[in-house]
């Protein structure tokens, strides 16, 4: 393509970037032929037999238009020739199609600024250039704010990717991508930079595949079945009901006298005193008679179900005892014994230990917000939660209470801990359909997307499939990292959600490599294509129980498998 004559005169203008003595000084790929409110054209040209000026031009890549004193910053999203045929002894005219992002514009003391939005539209005939590295670092400079680095862009390996790690926290994050791209490996990282830079972050991790334990060998604690102590009385009536009932709903006897029996064991255990209580730890049934009201409600607001109070699972079996022995029945006989039997198995069984153990030796629930939320946290901020060790039946209910706990005590501590809760498949707990997944899960985790920030209670989701989570929480989440999406549902919410002035930044979301992310939001200066760092392997997220081979190691017997699976 012919250059006008006063291209010299634009050239002169931009100092080529000479990083090695390899790289070519010429960075000119074309002129602007058409232009548009927040796209322009630029015409290039290619020999047949190589790239030509397009070496330094590709789709997802910056560049940069000189207007003087300013350049503007284009996204390449679209190439093509402007001829059917290729010409292979000679050149061909190649149509670089661009989304304009921003402008840099050098200030008198010789520093340069990057600004959002476009002030002076190139005209026809301005020159595009291979961007600088100068230039991107200042596009993507987070100024004043405190950033931590987790990679590097895309476009070149020497400019670092940084966040605002107070804003990545303080306003929530997404890390969305489909199976295998990285994602935790990724949310690893970050969380590993976290607690560096933040001393007073609790991280609470849910884990559904028991995989982030081996990531944090020094700086986390491990919590599963055999060592989790959660006692039953700390949840609240839904979630105590959703473990009782094994997820279905309870038919309208069966929560009235679930939640009636629960307030009277609750007022009890407040007026026992200490003597009965130690003769009556362990007992199935107490002797002594209670009074229930006539009315089909708690014995009164303090007693009530809701509470996290102590209470003995020996006076819950007395209650329905004695509402079985009463002349006048208020609730059928057969619903009344079986709930109890509904009791008594989930009591008996193995799985379900860390709910009964030691339950009746905690007074309060300081040993377990010390064990789940590492207070004080003896040099292991992170707590990896692993749930595939849980009975299914009461992984809703334990989401739900540790959610509410951590809010809790974002609260009460009035800034001196904050709470980061990563919820690993996160479509499970907020899904997009309302009438799936559990509502006091949901009703948690939304408190803290709409109202943790205030207190220091954060969010992190983690997801393959964002087309199927609670769009209005995914809203509150501020910076979401993209990785690849091949799914058009999902797409379509990455393009819901992403500013305007780089909507074409998805146009190649689905084939962005492993590692790779497009960041955008308040935790970073702006939208970026981004490869994270790579990691040693002993730093990387591991499945659970998939243990290195060991030449003598012996395959387990069948009754030693069946143990397992029974919780034994």
């Amino acid at each position: 393509m012919q250059l006008p004559a006063n291209h010299r005169q634009f050239e002169s203008e931009v100092t080529p970037d000479r990083r090695d003595a390899n790289r070519s000084s010429d960075r000119a790929l074309g002129r602007v032929i058409a232009c548009s409110g927040a796209r322009a054209t630029i015409a290039a040209s290619a020999s047949g037999a190589g790239p030509g000026t397009l070496d330094g031009c590709a789709i997802g890549r910056l560049l940069s238009i000189n207007l003087g004193t300013s350049r503007i910053v284009g996204l390449v999203y679209e190439m093509r020739a402007l001829e059917s045929a290729w010409n292979e002894a000679g050149c061909n005219s190649i149509a670089v199609e661009v989304e304009l992002l921003g402008e840099v514009v050098d200030g008198e003391n010789g520093t340069a600024r990057f600004d959002s939005g476009i002030t002076s539209y190139p005209p026809i005939g301005a020159p595009a250039h291979r961007i600088r590295s100068r230039d991107l670092e200042r596009i993507h400079d987070l100024g004043q704010r405190k950033g931590i680095v987790l990679g590097s862009l895309t476009q070149d390996a020497g400019v670092a990717a940084s966040v605002d790690i107070e804003r990545l926290l303080s306003r929530h994050f997404a890390v969305l991508g489909t199976t295998g791209v990285g994602k935790s490996s990724a949310v690893a990282l970050m969380l590993r930079k976290a607690v560096a830079a933040k001393p007073n972050l609790r991280v609470l991790i849910l884990d559904p595949h028991n995989e982030y334990a081996h990531a944090f060998p020094e700086n986390s604690a491990r919590i599963d079945a055999s060592t989790l102590d959660l006692p039953f009385w700390l949840f609240r009536f839904e979630e105590f009901a959703d473990i009782v009932f094994r997820g279905r709903s309870p038919l309208e006897d069966e929560a009235e006298i679930l939640r009636e029996v629960i307030a009277v064991a609750r007022s009890r255990y407040r007026t026992v005193s200490p003597q009965d209580m130690a003769r009556d730890l362990g007992s199935s049934v107490l002797k002594r008679p209670l009074e229930f009201g006539a009315a089909r409600r708690p014995a009164d607001a303090s007693g009530s179900a809701e509470l996290a109070a102590p209470y003995r699972l020996a006076d819950l079996f007395a209650a329905i005892d004695e509402l079985i022995g009463l002349h006048e029945l208020r609730y059928p006989r057969t619903t009344l014994r079986a709930l109890r039997v509904r009791l008594e198995t989930l009591h008996g069984d193995p799985r379900y230990g860390f709910l009964f153990a030691h339950a009746n030796s905690m007074e309060t629930i300081a040993p377990v917000i010390s064990q789940v939320f590492r207070v004080p946290h003896r040099g292991r901020p992170i707590t990896v939660f692993q749930l595939a060790g849980l009975p299914s039946e009461v992984v809703n209910a334990v989401a739900s209470s540790l959610a509410r706990l951590a809010f809790d005590l974002a609260m009460a501590s009035r800034g001196s801990y904050e709470i980061l809760l990563l919820c690993e498949e996160a479509h499970r707990y907020v899904p997009q359909d309302q009438a799936l997944g559990f509502a006091p899960t949901r009703q948690a985790i939304a408190r803290i997307a709409k109202e943790g920030r205030k207190y220091g209670a954060y969010l992190g989701l983690v997801t393959q499939r964002p087309g199927e989570l609670d769009p209005t929480i995914l809203s509150q989440c501020s910076t979401v990292f993209a990785m690849r999406l091949g799914n058009d549902r999902d797409q379509e919410i990455i393009r819901a959600a992403i500013a305007d002035a780089s909507a074409s930044t998805i146009a190649f979301l689905s084939s962005i490599g492993n590692r790779e992310a497009i960041a955008f939001g308040e935790a970073v200066a702006t939208t970026m294509r981004m490869r994270f760092l790579e990691q040693r392997p002993e730093e990387l997220p591991a499945m659970a129980g998939r243990m290195p081979a060991q030449p003598e190691h012996r395959e387990p017997l069948v009754e030693e498998l069946v143990a397992r699976m029974r919780g034994l």
